[in-house]
C-alpha cells in the first residue's frame, strides 16, 4: 500500500511574498530571548547590589503584570488598525523600560522599569502571534513557530556568556543598556513588513482593558499577599486578589473558561500551567545554583543555554512530524511535552538538594526545554486553527496573557517562598509546586481534540 504525502504548501515562509515578514518576526523573537536569558543570568548580581533579595520575584512579575495589560491592548489594537502602530508602541514602551532599568539606584526602580519593559514586550508579542495568524496558511504555521523556537539558539548560545561578559566589564547596567541599539535595528527592519498585515476592523471592546487592570491589580494584590508575614494581612490581600481576579479573567477569556469545553479554553489552560512552572521555576535556576553550588553567573546561565537549546530542537522536529502528520497528533505531543516538563522540574529539585554532580541539573533543566518545545507548539497551533474568524488578535493576545498570568504568578510564588525561606528551602517548595502546575497542563491537554469555532463569549 504506498504512503501519500500532503503536498507542501504554495510558497514556504522565505517566498517573496513572506520573506520580510519572517525575518522581522523571528528579529522581534531574537530580542525578546536576548532580554530573558541575559536578565535571569544577571539578575542575581543586581539584586545583591541593590540590596534586594527580597524583592527578587517581583524582578520577574513586574514585567509579567505589565506584559497581561499590554497584550490585550495592543493586541485588540492591532485587530482594529493592523499591526505596525502597536509593534511601534511597544518598541518604544520596551526602550523605556530597558533605560530605566539600567539606571536605576534602587530595587524599586529597576522592579519599575522591568514593568515598563513588560508592556513593551507584551505588544510586541501579540503582534507576532497576529502575524503568523493573519500572514500564514495553517500548513506554514508550525514552520514560522518553529522559526521562531529557532531565535532562542542564538541567545541561548551567547546570551548567558554576553551576558556574563557585560556585567564583568560593564557592571550589569550594561545588560540592559546595550540592548538598546539592537532594538533600534528591529524597528528598522521589522516595522514596514508589518505595514503590510490587514487590519480585521474589529471594534475595540474597553471592557477588556478594564477587565485586564482589575486581573493585574488582583494578581499584585495575590503577590503583595504571598510576601507578608503577618498571616492576617497576608490572608486579606489574597481574598482581595482573588475577587478583583477571577471575574475579570472571567471576561477576558470567556465565561466558560474554567469548565474547558472548547479547545482555545482548554490551551489557555494548558498554557497557564505550562508557564506557572517552567518559567516561575526558570527565575530561580541561576539564583539557586549561584548561592547552592557556588556558580558564577555563566556558568550558572549555561542550565538555561542548554534548556533553550532543547527547546528549539523539539519544536523543528515536532514542526516536520505535524506537517507529515497533518496536525493529528497536536494533543499527545501537548501532554507528552507537559509530563516531560513535569519530570524535569521533579528531577531538578531533587538534583539541586542531592551531591550529585552540578551538571546533571542542567541536564534535568534541559529534560524540560525539551517537553516545553513539544507542548508549546502544539497546543498553540490547536488554538490558533480554533480561533473565531475575526477573533484571531483576541485569542493570540489571550494566549499571550495566560502565558504571562502563569509567569507572574510562578516568578511571583518562587521569589516569595525564597524571601521567606531562603534559597535552599525556597526553591525545593517553588519546584515542587510547579511540578504540579505542569502535570495539571498535561491534564488539561486532553480536551484539546475538538476542532470546532465558536465565538468566545
Amino acid at each position: 500500500m504506498t504512503t501519500v504525502r500532503p503536498s507542501p504548501p504554495a510558497g514556504g515562509v522565505f517566498s517573496p511574498g513572506r520573506r520580510n515578514l519572517t525575518l522581522g518576526i523571528v528579529l522581534s523573537m531574537l530580542l525578546i530571548a536576548f532580554e530573558s536569558l541575559a536578565v535571569a543570568t544577571v539578575l542575581p548580581q543586581v539584586a545583591d547590589a541593590l540590596n534586594g533579595l527580597k524583592l527578587y520575584g517581583w524582578s520577574f512579575s513586574a514585567f509579567f503584570v505589565g506584559f497581561m495589560i499590554s497584550t490585550v491592548y495592543l493586541s485588540g489594537m492591532a485587530d482594529r488598525i493592523g499591526a505596525a502602530r502597536p509593534y511601534l508602541i511597544a518598541t518604544l514602551c520596551f526602550g523605556l523600560g530597558l533605560l530605566l532599568a539600567g539606571l536605576a539606584p534602587t530595587m524599586a526602580v529597576f522592579i519599575a522599569g522591568r514593568a515598563v519593559q513588560g508592556l513593551g514586550g507584551g505588544g510586541v508579542i501579540a503582534v507576532t502571534y497576529l502575524s503568523i495568524n493573519r500572514g500564514y496558511p495553517d500548513e506554514l504555521r508550525a514552520r514560522v513557530l518553529a522559526l521562531l523556537s529557532s531565535a532562542w539558539v542564538l541567545p541561548g548560545l551567547i546570551g548567558p556568556s554576553l551576558a556574563s561578559a557585560l556585567a564583568l566589564a560593564l557592571s550589569w547596567r550594561g545588560v540592559f543598556l546595550g540592548l538598546l541599539p539592537l532594538l533600534a535595528l528591529a524597528v528598522v527592519l521589522t516595522l514596514p513588513s508589518l505595514q503590510k498585515i490587514g487590519a480585521a476592523g474589529t471594534p475595540t471592546d474597553p471592557s477588556r482593558l478594564r477587565a485586564v487592570t482589575l486581573a493585574a491589580g488582583g494578581l499584585v494584590l495575590l503577590l503583595a499577599a504571598l510576601s507578608q508575614k503577618n498571616w492576617a494581612l497576608a490572608a486579606g490581600l489574597g481574598m482581595a486578589g482573588v475577587l478583583l481576579a477571577l471575574p475579570a479573567l472571567g471576561h477576558l477569556f470567556g465565561r466558560h473558561v474554567y469548565l474547558l469545553r472548547r479547545p482555545v479554553e482548554a490551551g489557555f489552560a494548558v498554557r497557564l500551567g505550562l508557564t506557572f512552572g517552567f518559567f516561575g521555576s526558570e527565575a530561580l535556576i541561576p539564583l539557586s545554583l549561584q548561592h547552592m553550588r557556588g556558580l558564577s553567573p555563566w556558568q550558572s546561565g549555561l542550565a538555561l543555554t542548554g534548556a533553550a537549546l532543547m527547546w528549539s530542537a523539539c519544536s523543528i522536529l515536532h514542526s516536520r512530524l505535524d506537517e507529515r502528520t497533518q496536525g493529528r497528533f497536536r494533543s499527545l505531543l501537548t501532554s507528552l511535552g507537559a509530563l516531560l516538563t513535569t519530570l524535569s522540574l521533579v528531577l531538578t529539585a531533587l538534583l539541586l538538594h542531592a551531591p550529585w554532580p552540578v551538571w546533571t541539573i542542567g541536564l534535568a533543566w534541559a529534560l524540560g526545554g525539551a517537553g516545553m518545545g513539544f507542548a508549546f507548539q502544539a497546543h498553540t497551533l490547536v488554538v490558533l486553527k480554533s480561533a473565531p474568524e475575526g477573533q484571531e488578535g483576541l485569542v493570540s493576545g489571550n494566549l499571550q496573557l495566560a502565558d504571562m498570568l502563569g509567569s507572574a504568578l510562578g516568578a511571583g510564588l518562587a521569589g516569595a517562598l525564597v524571601a521567606q525561606l531562603g534559597v535552599s528551602l525556597g526553591s525545593g517548595w517553588s519546584l515542587g509546586l510547579a511540578a504540579v502546575a505542569a502535570a495539571l497542563a498535561a491534564l488539561a491537554a486532553t480536551r484539546l481534540r475538538s476542532r470546532q469555532k465558536t465565538a468566545l463569549a
